[in-house]
């Protein structure tokens, strides 16, 4: 029985709306086999969609479906002209889902993200009444980008967003789309006028996602692609309803003990003063991962298996998305950036 609370204590604090509590050992039904199937071959079509726009990246691509189907919300770390923001409007028209750009400004103002309320007049009437504006914030895939460059005041209209699927203006809470998702771009180079994300709002997001050059012969391939005249035309794949089954799928599969085990394991194993933590790590980390990697780690895993068609996964999935979980959650100190340690480093698979 403590298994199963496990399970039921991860599904409630990512997603309260999406909890289910099935045995950690019962097998999948019919129904869930054929949404199994689906889901594997959604991602097969999707993922070709996305390969018609974007070469290479096959990592960057595969965890990105992982987080749209374990429900997580993704932040895109890279250079400028690596197709960050094409990538995610790729998915969006593969997905077919309402798709909103917002484009992160030292100006832009919480307002300009939630919405707002207006006063306006009835006609006839002459009556006056607050109508809510509904901001960008309202879509199903929202891009964030170069979130980086706003102010912390405006990065945190996106906390309870992110959270909770809702927006709270003026005392009124409003229930944001399903399915809903936060994709965030950062350039990690220019750093002058941008306001690094806190730790709080970092940990929302269930990846951090690096995207690197391409090698000579994709970065050929890009070049001839990208200089013709015709582009891919992308053809939806998937609707939000059936995504939205998906996700469902994703949690109902059991996870064995023993990976729950590893997955906590793995996550302490991160904290400076605990007795799992490495000697790397009481040397270099001020602050190591919260429960919520723990819960990432979980649902990424099934995520991972239901990509593969598996009806459980193991814990090759765990540490398949490990370094895409953890590495965004590791707070270095001093001696690690004077000792030159890179954060993804310090990070252990045993």
């Amino acid at each position: 029985m403590a298994s199963v609370s496990v399970s039921v204590a991860i599904a409630a604090t990512i997603q309260p709306t999406h909890v289910t509590s099935p045995s950690e050992t019962s097998p999948p039904d019919a129904n869930d086999l054929a949404l199994l199937d689906r889901l594997a071959q959604a991602r097969t079509q999707l993922t070709a969609q996305i390969a018609q726009r974007i070469v290479g990246q096959h990592h960057v691509v595969d965890d990105l479906v992982t987080a749209l189907l374990a429900g997580g919300h993704a932040v895109l770390v890279g250079v400028p002209g690596l197709a960050k923001t094409l990538l995610v409007q790729t998915v969006a028209q593969a997905l077919d889902l309402s798709f909103s750009r917002v484009q992160f400004t030292p100006d832009l103002m919480p307002s300009d993200i939630t919405g707002t309320e207006l006063m306006e007049e009835e006609p006839g009437t002459g009556k006056r009444a607050f109508r809510f504006a509904p901001g960008p914030v309202f879509g199903n895939m929202v891009l964030a980008d170069e979130i980086n460059r706003a102010p912390p005041k405006t990065q945190a209209a996106l906390l309870q967003a992110m959270q909770e699927r809702t927006v709270t203006v003026a005392g009124r809470t409003y229930e944001l789309p399903r399915p809903f998702f936060v994709l965030a771009t950062q350039n990690p180079v220019e750093q002058e006028g941008t306001y690094p994300l806190p730790e709080a709002q970092l940990d929302r997001f269930m990846f951090e996602l690096n995207i690197g050059y391409p090698t000579r012969e994709e970065e050929e391939q890009i070049v001839r692609s990208t200089t013709g005249d015709s582009q891919g035309t992308i053809t939806p794949v998937l609707g939000g309803e059936e995504l939205l089954k998906l996700q469902r799928l994703v949690r109902r599969l059991p996870a064995p003990p023993s990976l729950v085990s590893y997955a906590v394991g793995l996550v302490r194993s991160t904290r400076p003063d605990s007795p799992e933590a490495t000697a790397r790590v009481k040397k270099y980390v001020s602050w190591g991962a919260g429960p919520r990697a723990s819960q990432y780690l979980v649902l990424g895993a099934k995520a991972r298996a239901a990509m593969d068609g598996r009806a459980m996964p193991d814990i090759a999935d765990v540490k398949s998305v490990a370094k895409s979980v953890l590495r965004h959650r590791l707070v270095v100190n001093f001696q690690a950036e004077a000792d030159g340690v890179a954060t993804e480093s310090l990070i252990e698979l045993p």
